[in-house]
């Protein structure tokens, strides 16, 4: 049997780890047991922590510094990149292959990173960025190996992510191992998983969702985790009744995508027990359509990079439409006022975080920290309420909000009415300058493969549902949205189609 840390040894953790001492026990337990596999490469949990542990002491030699790059698709190979970081006593900092050249060079120079474990798909880009890169090759970089890894509490800093930098430069997110490890045991106890479980994941591991939830949850469980390197309908389908996977997380979109599969059966699906959505709003019809069709109800949660990155989660047994959840266990979330006072339940704000989820602070940006963590909240930007039994509604983000003659108009809110039409399949609000009412809202819909419906019927749809200076003045009909890498709607690209 492998075993990652050697017993009794001086200098030797002694299995203290907030990570890795769970994912060592679950190794002892059962190492046959299926860790994680790919479309390549499929690892029982002896030889998982074998080949993490050969990839850290390759770590150790070639690099002294304290954070190490990874960028990898979604993969076993992400995976075993993470944990070796941590065998080798180094903070693990995700990479985000979307970013342009300059944003790449920006991540790597604020990380002083001098080391990219990689493949060779992205060895031409980091090579451009100057930096050095340790290719993942099987037999040639993934080797069984013995690293001791050194002890680790709570206050030490676990992993660097950054935001992706719709807004300016990429921030790196600082995230010690109690936020990450907490948040991943919050997660296991809220939507109850056991070591039973087969998670599957489509979710880039540069993005924190992909992170936390889809490769530390399920390794310190103990449980199976299966990787697809790109979203495609067809796979998904295939591999959940191929593995019998009974976890499924994603974004809105993926979901509305394999809806829209009319050759994916009910049976294909029979296995999934929990679906969870996260990432971007999801809207009503999506999740309805998805329920129909499969039988499984889509369970909306709510996170941030900054809160490592789970607030809340719906459960399939204790859900409420239109809300992202209840908040997971050992976090608060309270809606504010612009004074930063608390309002009561029912009424729409900002929305703080409070508990083990709050983020260190950004790397090397005292002055962001200041004004995102006060009095040791974490004001999220988004408004949203809280409801009287702790449901969590999210309205808007707070610099997306409209202003329509002086009224604050949540741009979810019309979306949620457009999606609402038969021919509708997705709704995007964006605020336009108005000179009589400062702003108007503008919408972009995508139809249904087949739909057909004209502007006119769409702005009349709307008369019925929302109030009337909330009616787009003007309805585009596109074929697509501009995504961010988790296919998530970036606002600020609609003003340019």
């Amino acid at each position: 049997m492998c075993r990652v840390f050697a017993p009794n040894s001086a200098g030797i953790i002694g299995r203290m780890h907030p990570i890795l001492t769970p994912f060592s026990e679950a190794v002892d337990r059962a190492p046959t047991r299926l860790a994680a596999a790919d479309q390549s490469l499929a690892l029982d949990y002896g030889t998982f922590a074998s080949l993490a542990a050969g990839l850290a002491c390759r770590i150790r030699e070639q690099t002294e510094r304290p954070h190490v790059g990874i960028m990898t698709p979604t993969s076993v190979a992400g995976a075993l990149s993470i944990f070796a970081c941590w065998l080798a006593g180094r903070v693990p900092t995700p990479l985000n292959f979307l970013l342009s050249p300059a944003q790449l060079a920006h991540v790597i120079r604020d990380a002083e990173l001098d080391l990219v474990l990689s493949v060779d798909l992205f060895a031409p880009a980091l090579a451009a960025a100057g930096v050095r890169t340790l290719l993942l090759k099987g037999n040639t970089t993934l080797v069984p190996g013995a690293c001791p890894a050194p002890a680790a509490s709570d206050g030490d800093l676990g992993a660097l992510i950054y935001t992706s930098g719709t807004s300016g430069d990429p921030k790196g997110v600082r995230l010690t191992f109690g936020n990450v490890s907490r948040n991943a045991l919050a997660c296991i106890e809220h939507v109850r998983l056991t070591r039973d479980s087969t998670l599957l994941s489509v979710l880039p591991q540069f993005h924190s969702f992909g992170f936390t939830a889809m490769t530390i949850v399920p390794l310190m469980l103990g449980a199976s985790v299966h990787y697809l390197p790109r979203f495609s309908p067809a796979a998904v389908v295939s591999t959940i009744a191929d593995t019998k996977a009974t976890v499924f997380m994603a974004v809105a979109s993926m979901y509305a995508a394999i809806s829209k599969m009319k050759s994916a059966d009910r049976d294909a699906l029979a296995s999934l027990k929990l679906a969870i959505s996260g990432g971007e709003a999801l809207p009503l019809n999506v999740a309805e359509e998805f329920e129909r069709r499969f039988g499984v109800p889509i369970c909306e949660g709510y996170g941030l990079t900054e809160t490592s990155p789970v607030v809340s989660i719906n459960q399939p047994w204790n859900r409420r439409v239109g809300s992202v959840g209840i908040a997971v266990p050992g976090v608060t979330v309270e809606a504010v006022d612009s004074a930063g006072a608390e309002l009561p339940r029912g009424c729409e704000g900002e929305l703080t975080v409070r508990g083990h989820c709050v983020m260190e602070g950004y790397h090397k940006n005292p002055q962001a920290t200041a004004q995102t963590i006060r009095g040791g909240a974490l004001f999220t930007g988004d408004v949203g309420r809280v409801d009287a039994d702790g449901f969590i509604f999210i309205t808007g983000r707070a610099k997306e909000l409209l202003i329509i003659g002086g009224e604050n108009v949540a741009p979810r809110e019309i979306e949620n009415a457009l999606v609402l039409h038969p021919a509708v399949a997705e709704a995007a609000v964006i605020g336009v300058a108005d000179p009589l009412r400062g702003e108007t809202p503008l919408a972009f819909v995508i139809l249904h493969e087949g739909a057909s419906v004209g502007e006119a019927e769409l702005r009349s749809f709307c008369r019925g549902r929302l109030a009337p200076f909330k009616i787009p003045r003007e309805v585009r009909i596109v074929h697509d949205l501009p995504r961010g890498p988790t296919g998530k709607i970036l606002k600020r690209a609609l003003r340019s189609l």
